[in-house]
């Protein structure tokens, strides 16, 4: 019985491999304390105001975009060849009158040839561009930014949903908080749909069971 239910497992198991989205995908700014009444001074030691401050997200909770521009391009080929010829030749003449029998003469040739040739190519291309809008989940001790964002897209009976986490570095961030994908680090990215366009793309859950125990 065990058998059986695991290969109707087998076949009803989910065929894509998920990208997991390191910790959650967005973040609530921390809580200000109230400020201090006035005194006339700029310097507040809570809610202080700092005049030469940009807008370039370091806290949790505040958004930057990343512009996606992942291309991937690999290729490996690969030949190889080797040859192996040898030959023997032997030669024995023709003997008279040697124990009153003649013996006749013997000529033989013998050669071997062996020969390999193998050639192997492989090449793979991807292309994702877009934008995603991420939201700050952790200042790590180092000042670079933990980021996770998540867009979901529904049109009609189909739907779309786009996920992002990385760690940025904020002097690598560009005017409007801006920062291309390339330059993130650790990032994951998934995307998924579903609907009837997605299903129509998936093998049916009878041909994943005969393959799950399929040899061939």
């Amino acid at each position: 019985m065990l058998l059986p239910a695991l290969l109707a497992l087998g076949g009803c198991a989910s065929p894509r491999d998920s990208i997991r989205v390191n910790s959650v995908t967005t973040a609530r700014p921390q809580p200000i304390l109230a400020q201090e009444e006035p005194t006339g001074a700029i310097f507040r030691p809570r809610g202080n105001l700092l005049l030469f401050e940009d807008y370039r997200p370091r806290a949790i909770g505040d958004v930057l975009t990343i512009q996606l521009n992942e291309t991937l391009n690999a290729s490996q080929s690969a030949t190889s060849a080797t040859e192996k010829k040898s030959s023997a030749t032997a030669v024995l003449p023709k003997v008279k009158g040697v124990l009153g029998m003649a013996i006749n003469g013997l000529n033989t040739t013998a050669s071997a040839d062996n020969a390999f040739n193998g050639t192997g190519a492989t090449s793979s291309s991807g292309l994702f561009t877009g934008t995603i809008t991420v939201t700050v989940i952790e200042v790590l001790a180092n000042g670079n930014l933990m980021v996770a964002g998540e867009k979901q897209i529904g049109i009609r009976e189909n739907s779309e949903v786009l996920r992002f986490s990385g760690v940025v570095n904020p002097a690598q961030i560009q005017y409007g908080n801006v920062i291309s994908s390339s330059q993130v680090a650790d990032a994951r990215l998934d995307y998924r749909g579903g609907g009837n366009i997605e299903q129509a793309q998936i093998q049916g859950w009878l041909g994943r069971f005969f393959n799950s125990w399929s040899p061939f």
